[in-house]
């Protein structure tokens, strides 16, 4: 597992120096923070060179190992050539379509069958200029997964396990906590790298588990609201929405679910969120 250019390179980024993992314990760590893997699918992203896709090969019934670095990934075939359950794919997670990975293989299905996924799941370090892009990709093909393990930026992970009114709440870690219980582990110091990175890393679970059913809401519809709610982190929650909605509208949804136009969304609990959702989604029909 690697942290930087090894995992993945924009072309409009400058390059970017590649921080191998070289804590034996802090991989097994990792490892271990999947939970039993034996009869399931692993899917690494930025595997490097191998300390935590040699752990889990042993492990894991089946490795996907996703590494964009060409001649890294060259290396890891030849590592793993002996061992049928590592597959090494060569590519961008950005751009790598997941459908084909882990969706139904052509005529694998009886006409009038439902293709029911085995969630796989998830490892990896993700870089941090695009964290985000990488975790919200996941979380929308969620329905492969059951649970994430992955390490980034001390700050990045604070953000995503933050609560409601706190100083890192926002948009990160409302869509995050939405999908799945968030949970902080553990922080790396750079000595756990080599060359040691200038910044902590910290390795965040998410356990995939979507609440749209108790918050009475769908993916589609809230995850936009929650965008719109965040879209300009300084304005108040009725600044955000009143681009998007009639004042009336806004203004009677806001009483309806007790919030305060002053408010700001950082400060709503996903349940009080959700409330003013289904109230502007009832006020505007």
């Amino acid at each position: 597992m690697t942290k930087g250019a090894a995992t993945h390179r924009s072309p409009s980024k400058p390059k970017l120096g590649q921080h191998f993992l070289a804590s034996e314990a802090a991989a097994l760590r990792i490892v271990e923070a999947l939970g039993e893997v034996s009869q399931g699918t692993v899917l690494e992203i930025g595997p490097g060179r191998g300390a935590i896709t040699e752990l889990l090969a042993g492990r894991s019934r089946r490795l996907i190992a996703v590494e964009l670095d060409r001649v890294l990934a060259a290396q890891l075939r030849m590592k793993f050539a002996a061992q049928p359950n590592v597959e090494v794919i060569e590519g961008d997670i950005l751009k790598i379509e997941l459908d084909t990975v882990f969706g139904p293989k052509p005529g694998s299905l009886r006409p009038g069958l439902t293709f029911t996924p085995e969630p796989a799941y998830v490892i990896g370090n993700l870089p941090y200029y695009i964290t985000s892009d990488i975790l919200l990709r996941l979380l929308e093909y969620h329905r492969y997964f059951s649970t994430l393990v992955i390490m980034v930026q001390k700050e990045v992970a604070d953000r995503l396990a933050a609560s409601p009114g706190s100083r890192d709440y926002g948009l990160l870690s409302a869509t995050a906590q939405s999908y799945g219980r968030v949970e902080k582990l553990f922080t790396l110091p750079p000595g756990a790298f080599s060359p040691p990175p200038k910044v902590h890393s910290s390795v965040v679970r998410v356990t995939i588990k979507p609440r749209w059913e108790s918050l009475r809401v769908t993916e589609a519809d809230f995850i936009p609201f929650l965008k719109l709610s965040f879209g300009q982190k300084r304005k108040t929650l009725w600044n955000n929405l009143k681009t998007r909605y009639d004042k009336d509208v806004l203004r009677a949804a806001l009483a309806q679910s007790s919030v305060k136009p002053t408010v700001r969304a950082e400060a709503l609990p996903l349940e009080k969120a959700a409330a003013l959702f289904r109230a502007l989604k009832d006020g505007s029909c």
